[in-house]
């Protein structure tokens, strides 16, 4: 079966707003299913496709329910640490508050990468200056001392025309501007606030689609799937190095830096102890992830790095290994060690 990347414009289009349920089983309306006979999800909207997916193949193999939201990874770790969820989608790591936040409703919770994006850096297609970006023209465009004073593309790189910017990019609340502040400005939510935010992809990629000045970001399946809309630009992570464009290869080898990051789901450690239904969805993602990563045209981990999230897995090892703090350029190997 081939999954398509469902736009979050089109489900609130179908009258679905802060929050998608997609149900995949059918239940008799006179039985109410007691709580473990639901898993229930919610997140981030750039795991959101992944996961979707993962829980329609598990609901066809074990006639288990499985609801799968979109609250954005922040608005997400606020249900998984009321105990709302027991799976929480996640773009960027849990923060130090989250983990507070959690530590205060004694819930403990297991970190597992699943898959790779690359957040992409578009311009208009008939942009015909812009061949790539340096990290430093990205902050320069997107740091805070930059609000009201770069307006013209011009003050970011004295070659390019003196014609105005406009920016589009992530809203605050999604873990895509989180990631990408610390990336480009060197602080997560470290950002000028006169561009247009939304969390609904589509308006990023309509906004730079319909004026030939402007540039925005957002995640690498989403730029696939509108290529002949937008054009991404090439990025320059520091002097003297080339110019990558984003790819499956790019983050593969490491060389597409940087914007190439790990997605991840947080699993309730009480839930997979207690839940046997958790536990086989947990086991069934990890097993099923590369094709269906790939068939939702993100990016899968390579094998020898399921192999290490899998046996972190069935080590049922809790906690995160940044310490709350986002961190740019982590080896997934490297990051399952440090959780002791």
């Amino acid at each position: 079966m081939q999954f398509q990347f469902v736009p979050t414009q089109l489900l609130k289009a179908a009258g679905i707003a802060a929050l998608v349920t997609a149900a995949f089983s059918i239940q008799h309306a006179d039985a109410a299913p007691a709580k473990n006979d639901i898993i229930r999800i919610d997140g981030s909207s750039t795991v959101y496709p992944i996961t979707e997916a993962v829980a329609e193949e598990f609901q066809k193999a074990k006639k288990i329910k499985v609801t799968v939201g979109i609250s954005g990874t922040g608005g997400g770790f606020k249900k998984f640490c009321r105990g709302e969820t027991d799976i929480s989608e996640a773009s960027r790591p849990i923060l130090t508050k989250e983990i507070e936040a959690c530590k205060a409703e004694g819930i403990e919770f297991i970190e597992l990468p699943v898959a790779y994006d690359a957040l992409t850096v578009v311009v208009n297609p008939k942009n015909t200056f812009i061949k790539s970006f340096t990290v430093e023209e990205l902050k320069k465009l997107w740091e805070p001392d930059a609000q009201g004073k770069v307006k013209t593309w011009k003050q970011v790189n004295a070659a390019w025309p003196d014609t105005p910017v406009k920016l589009f990019g992530a809203g605050s609340d999604s873990g895509t501007f989180d990631y990408f502040t610390e990336a480009i400005v060197g602080k997560a939510k470290s950002s000028r606030g006169d561009f247009t935010a939304s969390e609904d992809d589509n308006v990023l990629v309509q906004g730079v689609a319909s004026d030939v000045a402007a540039t925005g970001y957002f995640g690498f399946a989403y730029y696939e799937e509108n290529s002949t809309r937008v054009k991404a630009v090439p990025i320059i992570a520091k002097a003297g190095a080339p110019a990558v464009l984003p790819s499956r290869e790019s983050v593969m080898n490491g060389t597409y830096q940087p914007l190439s990051r790990p997605l991840f789901i947080y699993i309730s450690a009480k839930a997979a102890k207690e839940n046997p239904n958790v536990k086989a969805f947990v086991d069934f993602y990890l097993a099923n992830s590369k094709e269906l990563v790939e068939e939702v045209k993100y990016i899968a981990l390579p094998k020898h790095e399921y192999a290490a999230v899998t046996e972190h897995w069935k080590a049922q090892k809790a906690g995160t290994g940044f310490g709350g703090e986002p961190e740019v350029g982590v080896k997934i190997t490297d990051l399952l060690k440090r959780i002791k």
